[in-house]
Formats: structure tokens, C-alpha cells, sequence
């Protein structure tokens, strides 16, 4: 069992950043598939961006070019660096491990992102 915790979401206005963190309670090497999701008010989850083996990273189109994820397996932690952030980001961020692309696999509780015009 692993248990995620999110970390570094709140208010801030348009353009402006945040980094997101994802502590693990133990080691994050084996599990290879890695990545933020988010749900805004009113709707479904999202996928923003993945990081496989801890060096493929894939965007959203929505994030591209605002957004970097990365991982670091000496403090068993994720994040997500946010620039240049939109009203339209305001959701909660949940971050997700699995061991396979194929299972569900572990959860945090997410952290709330809201961005004022």
C-alpha cells in the first residue's frame, strides 16, 4: 500500500504560478506510471500531464507549455510546476502511481487550485 499527499494548491490570480507536490510514503521507484489529474466544479476528471519511468513526460494539450511535471525518487515525491495559470485551471489536483498503465492503482485526496481573473 502507498499513500499519496498532496501539497502547494490555493488562491492566486491569473498568471501567476504554483508547484504542486505528491509525497509518497515509501518508495515511488517501481511505480513507473505517474500523473496529475484534476476535476473543475461541473465536471469529469482530467488528465494534465504524466511522467513514465521518470523520464517520458506527456502534456495535455490545455497545459502545454505552462505546465512541467517531474519526479524525484530520492524524496519519494512528484510535482507539478503551474506558470502562467488561467481561471480555467481552478480544480482540484489529484495525483496518481500505478505500478501498470492497466490499474487504477493510488490516490491522494487532492489539493484545491483557484485562480481569480
Amino acid at each position: 500500500q502507498v499513500q499519496l499527499v498532496e501539497s502547494g494548491g490555493g488562491l492566486v490570480q491569473a498568471g501567476g504560478s504554483l508547484r504542486l507536490s505528491c509525497a509518497a510514503s515509501r518508495s515511488i521507484f517501481s511505480l513507473n506510471y505517474m500523473g496529475w489529474y484534476r476535476r473543475a466544479p461541473g465536471k469529469g476528471r482530467e488528465l494534465v500531464a504524466t511522467i513514465t519511468s521518470g523520464i517520458i513526460t506527456n502534456y495535455a494539450d490545455f497545459v502545454k507549455g505552462r505546465f512541467t511535471i517531474s519526479r524525484d525518487t530520492t524524496k519519494n515525491t512528484m510535482y507539478l510546476q503551474m506558470n502562467s495559470l488561467k481561471p480555467e485551471d481552478t480544480a482540484i489536483y489529484y495525483c496518481n502511481a500505478r505500478g501498470t498503465r492497466f490499474e487504477d492503482g493510488y490516490w491522494g485526496q487532492g489539493t484545491q487550485v483557484t485562480v481569480s481573473s
